[in-house]
């Protein structure tokens, strides 16, 4: 898990990691934000994987744990990386209180489905519908 004082450590990123290009005035603002919380995977000084999630508060239920995003190297898949950093996410998510974890993906996502379902997921019945608004 990276904390505030560990911006260096995205230094060093596999290529295909990320979507984009790290920028460093964006990891120091993630990583400053006590909510935001990111579980890495290193391997050889490189980061080969992370998961990425933010804990929030509703005035009306108790702490939730969002996980926003997993990748993992495409040079690193299968070996149980992905799952690991999320058990990561969950104990991060335990340690500030959070008794649910949620994480959106398509049911035609094979490698996401079975991903989430192999560390306990349940993915209901229902077919979700995510609304994307420009700001």
């Amino acid at each position: 898990m990276l904390g505030a004082g560990d911006s260096a450590v995205l230094d060093r990123v596999a290529d295909e990691l990320f979507d984009g290009e790290i920028q460093p005035a964006l990891v120091r603002e993630f990583l400053g934000d006590a909510r935001h919380h990111l579980a890495v995977a290193i391997d050889d000084g490189i980061v080969v994987g992370f998961a990425s999630g933010v804990h929030y508060v509703h005035p009306d239920k108790p702490a939730e744990l969002w996980i926003n995003e997993v990748g993992v190297a495409p040079t690193h898949l299968r070996r149980g990386i992905a799952q690991s950093l999320l058990r990561m996410l969950f104990d991060a998510g335990r340690a500030v209180g959070c008794g649910q974890a949620w994480v959106l993906t398509d049911r035609g996502n094979t490698a996401a489905m079975r991903l989430y379902a192999s560390v306990g997921g349940d993915p209901g019945t229902h077919d979700h519908v995510m609304f994307d608004f420009r700001l």
